[in-house]
């Protein structure tokens, strides 16, 4: 275990016996992609080292590159499969076409796509499975019995553990549950939706039911809300030239970056410098309050992280020391900062 590092701590994903590190590495934005290889596998192995087992990918993270590259990292530093729980995602298989312009079949969650897509992510990972594969995104074109069965067919072949969804609706992880309910099979058991303290609806409010209901496991992505609550943009007017924020290409940071400026953009920031006060009383970053809060909700079960430096990560597994010091209090000051709560909350509390 890395040096002056808290230890790592381990829950159930949803109602199954998997059991994963409450903070996990993701490789969206960075690995394959915005981060040299070399950078990538340090990080990789800053988090095993921290005691890390939960490793992130998907068929889309740069056009595959990001598979290969935790394939790769498995294999140089000689990691066991049996220790590891790695997950890839199945919707945007573009990359996986010679013609990217019109992907057709190698697009949405087609029992075709599902079945092609997790073989050719397999191949890249250099892996005979993986423990848990998330349709990406709903594909209201495909009907959920198609949807359901496809995912099934994985399982049933020894390609996946279990599946999960990615940014679904509640009613959509509720219909896949009931058909698979009704054919015997398995349902979705874990949802990995955005989840931080500016991002909070879906999860406290529109999912709320779920975890009862279903046994539902979360893995939430953008913890940091694409850097802002790190309080990095407080006092810039524009991302930093050399800014994921500024130079990314993907998607989500362009519809983000388009808010820079404008009232939700001021609001977050208003919001961010209210956290850094109670982050100060603490004596710990901005970054790493919002980290813990994520952390002190016990429906999650793991939080995935970006890191494109290895100290990143270690800053992030120091955010495991400070769950025990948010109080009723200090998460009343919480509250009063970000102002957000989401209504149905408020009335249970």
């Amino acid at each position: 275990m890395a040096e002056s590092l808290p230890e790592m701590q381990y829950r159930s994903l949803g109602r199954t016996g998997l059991k994963v590190s409450v903070i996990s590495l993701g490789s969206w934005l960075t690995y394959g992609g915005h981060v040299g290889n070399d950078i990538a596998f340090d990080c990789m192995k800053a988090a095993y080292d921290a005691g890390v087992n939960f490793f992130d990918t998907a068929e889309v993270y740069s056009g595959g590159q990001s598979e290969i590259v935790l394939g790769e990292a498995i294999k140089k530093f000689g990691w066991k499969q049996n220790d590891l729980v790695i997950s890839t995602k199945i919707y945007w298989g573009k990359a996986n076409s010679a013609n990217p312009d019109k992907p057709l079949n190698n697009h949405g969650l087609s029992r075709k796509h599902i079945i092609e897509g997790m073989n050719l992510s397999l191949k890249r990972l250099d892996l005979p499975y993986v423990d848990v594969v998330y349709a990406h995104r709903p594909d209201r074109d495909t009907p959920m019995e198609e949807v359901v069965r496809g995912f099934n067919y994985l399982i049933d072949n020894g390609k996946a553990f279990y599946w999960g969804t990615s940014e679904w609706s509640a009613s959509e992880i509720a219909d896949a549950w009931r058909i698979a309910d009704r054919l015997g099979l398995v349902g979705p058991v874990v949802e990995q939706p955005q989840y931080n303290l500016l991002v909070r609806e879906r999860v406290e409010k529109e999912y709320r039911w779920l975890y009862e209901a279903h046994g539902l496991g979360l893995t939430v992505f953008s913890p940091l809300k694409g850097g802002i609550l790190t309080g990095k943009y407080n006092d810039t007017t524009s991302p930093p030239p050399e800014s994921r924020l500024a130079q990314s290409g993907d998607g989500y940071i362009e519809s983000l970056r388009k808010t820079v400026g404008d009232d939700t953009w001021q609001r977050q920031l208003k919001q961010t410098a209210a956290l850094k006060t109670v982050a100060e009383e603490l004596g710990v970053s901005t970054a790493q309050l919002a980290l813990a809060w994520i952390l002190k909700n016990p429906n999650i079960s793991s939080m995935i992280t970006g890191a494109s430096r290895p100290e990143q990560v270690r800053d992030n597994v120091r955010a495991l020391a400070l769950v025990d010091k948010l109080t009723d209090e200090v998460m009343e000051k919480i509250e009063a900062a970000v102002g957000n709560q989401p209504e149905e909350e408020k009335r249970r509390l």
